[in-house]
């Protein structure tokens, strides 16, 4: 689905990643190659690029954040990755943080070596959990299929039992999503040949994003592992989902679309 984080539709956080990454790894490499060699310059060099790393580093993270907060699902197998991916690079920053501080004035110390070869294989493996939240879990990826229409999003809030004004009529066309994130609910409005549908967001397997996949024909399927279900009632059409997903009453007026919530909260 699409990032929280973007400018014009570009995700924020995989742009910046090359960088702290690039940087400190680099430092590790030219901090080896001063050693090996006795160079002082290649040492010097390896300094500079660890202190442009964390730099780089601190402000990758921000829209990383971002979307852990805002575009993950939350209560879903993305997010328990998205979790660890975060940790890694933390601890990875930490220990290269820490191997800055206890560096020589001309050489990196023992401690420096050990923390950054810590910090670089921590590095390594949250970017491989990284690049397995875009490839499979399709955070950050905006894709597209047939009248899908742009991403739609918006924050409302709403009360226990009332409805709440989801869209006007005319903001979707058949076959195209709206992702309402309602006090804490993450409710897809959906227009299909029928008419409109609410259902929850997340799938009920893994808790893929629902909003983030595909409605054709009045059924809504999540791209994650392919389960299908009715945007009417909820049903699943097809597995590996065993669970329904919850519906919500939805009704036209005055030209609004109008989304009620249970009335349990």
């Amino acid at each position: 689905m699409r990032s929280y984080a973007s400018f014009k539709g570009h995700p924020i956080h995989p742009a910046l990643i090359p960088f702290p990454f690039a940087f400190l790894l680099g430092a590790l490499l030219f901090d080896l190659l001063g050693l090996a060699s006795d160079r002082r310059g290649l040492m010097l060099t390896g300094r500079h690029l660890s202190e442009l790393g964390l730099l780089a580093g601190m402000v990758t993270a921000i829209p990383g954040v971002l979307d852990y907060l805002k575009t993950v699902p939350p209560a879903s197998s993305g997010r328990a990755r998205a979790l660890r991916h975060g940790t890694a690079n933390a601890t990875a920053l930490f220990l290269f943080a820490v191997g800055w501080l206890f560096r020589d004035a001309t050489s990196p110390s023992a401690l420096t070596i050990i923390s950054e070869l810590l910090g670089g294989a921590i590095l390594v493996y949250g970017g491989w959990l990284g690049g397995t939240l875009v490839t499979r879990n399709l955070i950050s990826v905006d894709h597209r299929y047939a009248r899908a229409g742009k991403w739609q999003e918006v924050t409302l809030s709403g009360t226990a039992g009332a409805s709440v004004v989801a869209a006007r009529t005319e903001d979707l066309n058949e076959d195209q999503m709206k992702l309402l994130h309602i006090d804490g609910r993450r409710i897809v409005l959906a227009r299909t040949k029928q008419g409109f549908a609410a259902f929850d967001d997340g799938c009920t397997h893994r808790g893929g994003s629902l909003a983030g996949g595909v409605c054709v024909g009045g059924v809504v399927q999540c791209l994650w592992h392919g389960s299908q279900f009715d945007t009417a009632t909820g049903e699943v059409r097809c597995g590996p989902a065993k669970r329904n997903i919850h519906v919500y009453e939805v009704r036209e007026q005055n030209g609004q679309v109008l989304v009620t919530l249970p009335r349990d909260g």
